[in-house]
């Protein structure tokens, strides 16, 4: 039985944790919260960080070859979208994700 490449489990962990925490956030906190939490180009930018975060966990998870492409967009979307949050405010825990999950993407993608 193969099993995911042990170099890869610590990037998987982060983009589920990213995706989890950021649609957590964005359906709890933002929605609850509303305002700039809301803003309709913060809320799609945080629905893009939580589908590329798991697509790019899914894409490691069965060995795809493209997981590098993946994991380089991955990087890009979660640094904008923690950027983006900070600026919001009141969401770290999203924040930390994301910049967990580029940090780790950016050294799979290298």
């Amino acid at each position: 039985m193969t099993h995911v490449d042990p170099r890869m489990q610590p990037c998987i962990d982060n983009c589920l944790d990213c995706y989890s925490a950021c649609l957590s956030t964005a359906m709890n906190h933002c929605l609850q919260v509303g305002g700039k939490h809301t803003e309709p180009s913060h809320f799609r930018l945080m629905m893009a960080c939580t589908e590329i975060c798991r697509t790019t966990a899914h894409f490691m998870l069965i060995g795809s070859p493209h997981h590098v492409h993946l994991c380089r967009e991955c990087a890009e979307i979660c640094d904008e979208c923690a950027e983006d949050c900070e600026r919001i405010g009141d969401v770290d825990e999203c924040v930390e994700a994301c910049r967990r999950c580029a940090e780790s993407c950016r050294q799979m993608a290298a």
